[in-house]
């Protein structure tokens, strides 16, 4: 939490093709007009359509015409800051500032793509589990088994000020890893492992055969497939069952972005996907050899977490025009852009060689944060997934239109914890 990534990650790797290699997944992570703050000014942003469907739609079906297998969204319950913990500055005019709900956003976008995974951001502090879990359910249902969820814990101070049920201290960024600080974070994420908890039992709590739709006897529903989950812990209990049914996965995708060893628990207890935020070679062994050591201490049972590694990626033709225009969004910003994940201001074929080495070294797959949109986006479409193609790590999109995102990410299929109580 609150690390800061290298400025530019320069080296250049061998495209040479490995059609033996399993299959690199590959997502995108929406954020504003791009993960560079002043992204915003440059061609060919589109600042003045940020708050609108159609904006997010062409960057969706730019993602989901490339064959990326999810996106992601960002939000929040407060205004954006530039850097993790900080509080909004009514003073401070140069960045974006507003945003729509992710959620609803997902929702809208559902109709207007046809494969890719539709994972929005939520929070677990200021939600209530009932409502997140109907909310995925229903993204799940308008997306045709399309939907996920990225879980967050909202702990600043200002956002809780927006709900009003309780207070939380600022926390010394600088001892993120002291016992105080430690403390306060494990409760934190503590009650979002409940919400996740709960949003999985209220997606069990119909059967997949609870609806009968019996006409003749004019019964609709069969109510002993029909569940209450009675959860009981520290922060909420939640009786059940849902008001929505089933949905078509089962168990919609849970992806969590973790920094460090209370994150990694929840990610081992509770989620399908983990993205994590390695700086070099050195760290992504050191990172996921933490992430399977969590999965240990959890105890958990089934598949393995899918480890994906988060880049931030800046596309020219040449490396001296990447970092050329990395220095003149600095120079707009006022300010040099770090991020908790690596940033590669470079060219397709050496973005593509980072992500290859990535894979060979272990990932399941690679979430990318253009720096700007749409145009690193457009990149990542045109220029580099070809490259993995030819690479032998992806192909060509062909999969069955219908195939579910548990399916595409190689997932089981998820089996309802009631199915065996009624004979």
């Amino acid at each position: 939490m609150g690390r800061a990534a290298p400025r530019l990650y320069v080296r250049r790797m061998s495209l040479t093709p490995t059609t033996t290699s399993p299959r690199l997944d590959l997502g995108v992570a929406l954020n504003d007009a791009g993960w560079h703050p002043a992204a915003w000014r440059e061609e060919p942003a589109r600042p003045a359509e940020l708050l609108t469907g159609r904006y997010w739609a062409d960057l969706a079906r730019t993602a989901d015409d490339a064959g990326l297998e999810l996106l992601t969204i960002e939000d929040a319950f407060g205004l954006q800051t530039r850097h993790p913990f900080d509080t909004v500055d009514p003073a401070e005019t140069r960045d974006v500032r507003g945003r729509l709900d992710a959620v609803l956003l997902a929702n809208w976008l559902a109709p207007v793509t046809t494969r890719i995974g539709l994972i929005p951001t939520v929070s677990t502090t200021h939600t209530e589990p009932f409502h997140v879990s109907t909310a995925i359910a229903t993204l799940d249902y308008a997306s045709r088994g399309r939907a996920g969820i990225r879980p967050i814990a909202a702990a600043k101070p200002h956002e809780a000020a927006h709900v009003g049920r309780r207070t939380f201290p600022e926390i010394d960024r600088a001892d993120f890893t002291g016992p105080e600080a430690q403390a306060l974070i494990s409760e934190w994420f503590g009650e979002a492992a409940d919400v996740i908890e709960v949003a999985r039992r209220l997606w069990d709590s119909w059967q997949d055969d609870a609806i009968v739709r019996d006409t003749a006897t004019g019964r609709f529903i069969d109510r002993e497939r029909l569940h209450y989950i009675d959860f009981e812990g520290a922060h909420f209990s939640v009786k059940g069952p849902s008001i929505v049914p089933r949905p078509p996965q089962g168990q919609p995708v849970v992806a969590l972005l973790a920094h460090q060893r209370i994150p990694y628990e929840l990610a081992a207890r509770q989620g399908d996907v983990v993205f994590i935020t390695p700086h070099d070679d050195a760290q992504l062994a050191s990172i996921s050899a933490e992430v399977r050591d969590a999965e240990t201490r959890v105890e958990r049972v089934g598949e393995p977490l899918r480890v994906w590694a988060d880049v931030v990626v800046l596309i020219e033709e040449t490396t001296d025009a990447a970092q050329a225009a990395l220095a003149h969004l600095d120079e707009l910003a006022g300010e040099t852009f770090t991020s908790d994940a690596l940033i590669v201001a470079d060219t397709a074929e050496d973005v593509a060689g980072r992500l290859l080495a990535w894979h060979a070294a272990g990932v399941d797959g690679i979430r990318l944060r253009p720096a700007r949109l749409p145009y690193d986006l457009d990149r990542i479409a045109r220029d580099v997934v070809p490259l993995l193609e030819a690479a032998g790590v992806r192909t060509p999109r062909t999969d069955d239109p219908a195939a579910t995102l548990r399916a595409r990410l190689g997932l089981p299929v998820a089996v309802n914890r009631y199915e065996k109580e009624v004979a």
